[in-house]
């Protein structure tokens, strides 16, 4: 009997880290609706104790697939430019110019992507003279190695929820 637990135990231990289930997955979407949600709302809903609810946020959270934050619409906050920007780089260190681009001023996420571009990375500014000097300046000021951006203005959006810079 003590065996078979063991066994068990080894398989859950098998887990990605970042691996949910579908209880999971409802609870998830229980935050997307409303992260402030109380826990005994969730458990309500979803037929499964308070604890239950609790402790399956607690241990998303501490696997780092979920993260509970605020965010703004950059529309509703006057004078601010978001913007996405694609970088290429000339030799591929995606990882190392992650690091390098999110200590930017502005610079709310960064992603290593495929396609014509090694990295996306979306910035919120106060003018578009502040965001021409960060793009003129990023080789020189911030990021060596890069030898190509393109930037897109983001001129509306009804998802799209910045982290304040």
């Amino acid at each position: 009997m003590k065996r078979e637990k063991k066994g068990t135990e080894r398989s859950k231990d098998r887990r990605s880290p970042k691996d949910i289930d579908e209880l999971d997955r409802k609870i998830i979407h229980e935050l997307q609706g409303d992260a402030r949600a109380p826990f005994k709302d969730i458990a309500k809903r979803l037929r499964i104790s308070e604890g239950t609810a609790r402790n399956r946020v607690i241990k998303l959270i501490d696997r780092g697939v979920l993260k509970l934050e605020a965010r703004v619409d950059p529309f509703a906050l006057p004078h601010k430019i978001p913007a996405l920007v694609g970088v290429s780089l000339k030799e591929r260190d995606p990882e190392q110019k992650m690091r390098e681009i999110e200590r930017i001023p502005g610079v709310t996420s960064v992603w290593n992507t495929t396609g014509p571009y090694d990295l996306f990375f979306e910035v919120m500014v106060d003018s578009l003279e502040e965001l021409n000097k960060m793009l003129f300046g990023i080789d020189r000021n911030y990021v060596k190695g890069v030898s190509r951006t393109e930037t897109f203005v983001i001129l509306s959006s009804g998802t799209k929820f910045f982290k304040l810079p």
